[in-house]
C-alpha cells in the first residue's frame, strides 16, 4: 500500500515509517524540512526505493497542495493517510496564565493540519475498505475524561476527534475507514522519558489496524492502538 505519514522524521511518525517499510509498504514520509537527515535518512537508505521523504509542513497549505499535485502528475494513488504531526504547548499553565497563542498554534497544527492533508489528498484515494485515514489523537481529547488542564493540546485533540467522526460519515459511501486514534502514552520527545509505552509497539498496533488485522465495530471512530474503543 501507499502510505502517507506526516511528522515522519521523529517520534511516532518515524516509528510508523519504520514498521510500514519493514512490512513492505511504500511510504511517503512528510517532513517540515526540504530534505531528510539523521535517523530518517538512515531509514531511507536502509529501504531504498520504498521510502520517499517530501516537504510537508501541515501548517502550510501550499506544501500539502504541492504534494497532491506531484502525486496526481505521477498517477500515484493514496491508500493510507496517517496524520501524526502534532505539537504540545502550554503544559502546566493555569487557565489564568493560558496563552491563547498556544491554543491557536495547537489548532493550526493538530486540527487544521490534518484537515489540510485530507482536503488535498482525499481525491487521490480510491474507494474501498482497505483504504484508511488515521488521525493521531489522544486520551486528552476525551470529553468524558476531561481533567482540567493542557488546554491547547486537549482542546485540539477533542476537535480532531470531532473532525474524524464528521469525516467518517462523509466518506462512508466510498468505504474509506476513518479513526481518531490514541497511540498510548509513549516514550517520545512529546511523551517524555517517564512514559510507560513503547512507540514501536504502538506503531505495530497501528499498522495492524491499517492492514485490517483487528476487528473494529463499525460504529467506533475513537480507538486506541489495539483497536479498542476509547471513551468519548
Amino acid at each position: 500500500m501507499n502510505i502517507i505519514i506526516t511528522g515522519a522524521n521523529r517520534g511516532l511518525g518515524f516509528h510508523l515509517s519504520t514498521i510500514a517499510a519493514q512490512r513492505g509498504h511504500n511510504v511517503i514520509a512528510g517532513i517540515r524540512a526540504a530534505s531528510p537527515d539523521g535517523q530518517l535518512l538512515e531509514l531511507i537508505n536502509r529501504y531504498p526505493g520504498q521510502i520517499k521523504a517530501v516537504e510537508l509542513d501541515v501548517s502550510r497549505e501550499d506544501t500539502v497542495a504541492r504534494l497532491a499535485e506531484t502525486l496526481r502528475a505521477d498517477n500515484q494513488a493514496v491508500d493510507v493517510i496517517i496524520n501524526s504531526a502534532a505539537i504540545l504547548l502550554g503544559r502546566g499553565g493555569t487557565l489564568e496564565t493560558l496563552s491563547l497563542d498556544d491554543v491557536a498554534q495547537s489548532f493550526e497544527v493538530n486540527l487544521y493540519g490534518p484537515m489540510r492533508v485530507v482536503k488535498h489528498l482525499l481525491p487521490l484515494m480510491p474507494d474501498g475498505g482497505q483504504r484508511i485515514i488515521l488521525n493521531i489523537s489522544s486520551e486528552a481529547g476525551s470529553l468524558s475524561n476531561a481533567y482540567g488542564g493542557d488546554y491547547p493540546y486537549a482542546l485540539s485533540k477533542a476537535a480532531i476527534n470531532m473532525f474524524s467522526k464528521q469525516l467518517k460519515k462523509y466518506v462512508k459511501a466510498k468505504e474509506i475507514r476513518v479513526y481518531a486514534l490514541h497511540p498510548g502514552w509513549i516514550k517520545t520527545d512529546m511523551g517524555g522519558e517517564k512514559a510507560p509505552g513503547d512507540p514501536l509497539e504502538s506503531a505495530m498496533g497501528i499498522l495492524d489496524i491499517v492492514e485490517m488485522k483487528k476487528e473494529i465495530a463499525p460504529e467506533h471512530y475513537f480507538i486506541n492502538f489495539k483497536g479498542e474503543p476509547m471513551p468519548i
